[in-house]
């Protein structure tokens, strides 16, 4: 199976979805998956404000460096991508930090098998910003993406909130769901916990 999941690293549900994603992929799932970066700071821009990618770095919110680091690490050290990626999710959500610190994400490199100076580099030097603001763009204007973690099949696109952490299962059971295009909307109203 062929998909795109898009992911905010300051989201939890992302962390959720993108957990499962990458331990699949370890466990041998035939999934051929492309990871899209998605800006919750560009989704909440108010009309006539520029876009985040347009503004002075230090200005573009919380989490657009997160995402040119992830994208930089996607594209040049992909063998580290999956390690990287689990592990911000993790300093983000598991360890509360601060995920536009540039320290912060040099320590995550180190611990995904990265030289933190080659990746700040790489982030630096190449159209990291770019990346992001295209396939951001990319995904609002031709599958109408709005948030994350949407699910991205052909021409379909499908919002998924998944509320266990890495369940390979439930991600297993909700990919199954994204031919089928007679159910538009699937919402619980309350979850009993």
């Amino acid at each position: 199976m062929q998909f795109q999941a898009t992911f905010d690293y300051r989201c939890p549900f992302a962390r959720n979805a993108h957990e499962a994603i990458l331990s699949g992929l370890a466990e041998g799932k035939p999934w051929d998956v492309t990871f899209r970066p998605f800006s919750l700071d560009q989704a909440h821009v108010e009309d006539g404000e520029p876009d985040v990618w347009d503004r002075p770095e230090g200005e573009r919110g919380s989490g657009v460096l997160a995402l040119q680091w992830g994208v930089t690490v996607r594209d040049h050290f992909p063998d580290a991508f999956s390690d990287f990626h689990r592990a911000l999710f993790a300093a983000r959500h598991d360890e509360g930090r601060r995920i536009d610190d540039e320290a912060v994400l040099r320590d995550v490199a180190s611990a995904a098998g990265l030289d933190p100076h080659e990746a700040a580099n790489a982030v630096r030097t190449t159209d990291a910003l770019e990346v992001v603001a295209r396939e951001h763009t990319e995904g609002v204007e031709r599958w109408g993406v709005w948030g994350v973690p949407t699910f991205i099949e052909g021409d379909r696109a499908v919002f998924m909130r998944f509320m266990e952490r890495g369940n390979v299962a439930d991600l297993d059971r909700a990919l199954a769901l994204l031919e089928f295009e007679n159910l538009n909307e699937f919402k619980h109203t309350r979850l009993p916990r």
